[in-house]
């Protein structure tokens, strides 16, 4: 039997044909595991672990912390005709009394609020001799109440709630301390301008929150409200937004 040989240039040719059909075997098999079902897009590992349930927010923890800035409109006299709009700051803590996956319905989604307000803003007056045609107002507010879960996923969580408290009143920066006329004019008062005198009064809130999370602790609120007060003879309603940053902690 005769053994075939064949030229040096032929053999490595051969071998590289070889080789190269194994090295294509090997890279397409691997290519087959991430290749991506028709009409869609293979995902990435980095992608894939960003996207994994465990990242969002469980939902299971204890208090949530909210501040942030906020908008708020009212009116500070009885007879003024236009409203006024303030400027301001909100605190809230909420103590959840279950999660989503413990006990009934009120213990799963139920929680207790409390609710600080600092609200500041220039109103107009009434026509006066005084050469008043705005003057700075102001509302320090606490209230307390209950907080309803609404639907939530990872990316974004929706709540209720109803609070009540009170409302204190500054209205009367403007005239205190009003330099004395040399012409004899009568110093301006509360009544003369038409705003309200310095008072306490009930104050209310019903409205949500919408949080966009971030993390599995921080989330981004946005949260309005429907005000409800008592300065005047009557409860009157305004509007309310705020928006900071909410932070979740004391997991059950």
């Amino acid at each position: 039997m005769k053994t075939m040989i064949l030229p040096a240039g032929r053999s490595l040719r051969l071998f590289a044909t070889c080789a190269s059909l194994m090295l294509a075997a090997i890279f397409s098999n691997n290519a087959s595991a991430q290749v991506a079902a028709p009409g869609t897009i293979a995902v990435k590992p980095g992608s894939a672990a960003a996207l994994a349930p465990g990242t969002g927010p469980s939902y299971d923890n204890s208090w949530d912390f909210y501040g942030g800035l906020s908008f708020m409109n009212g009116q500070a006299g009885q007879q003024l005709p236009k409203r006024y709009n303030m400027g301001g700051g909100e605190l809230e803590a909420t103590y959840w009394l279950g999660t989503p996956r413990n006990g009934g319905y009120l213990k799963r989604h139920l929680g207790v609020t409390g609710d600080v307000r600092f609200e500041a803003g220039t109103t107009p007056v009434l026509p006066n001799q005084y050469n008043l045609n705005r003057v700075l107002a102001q509302q320090a507010i606490g209230a307390g109440g209950v907080s309803l879960r609404g639907p939530k996923n990872r990316y974004v969580a929706i709540d209720l709630h109803a609070i009540a408290g009170a409302s204190h009143g500054v209205f009367d920066h403007a005239i205190t301390g009003y330099p004395p006329s040399s012409v004899g004019v009568t110093p301006p008062t509360v009544d003369t301008i038409g705003v309200y005198s310095n008072r306490t009064t009930p104050w209310g809130a019903a409205g949500g929150s919408i949080d966009f999370n971030q993390g599995k602790k921080w989330a981004v609120r946005l949260s309005p409200d429907m005000i409800f007060e008592h300065f005047g003879t009557e409860t009157r309603e305004y509007f309310s937004i705020s928006m900071g940053a909410l932070y979740r902690f004391g997991k059950k």
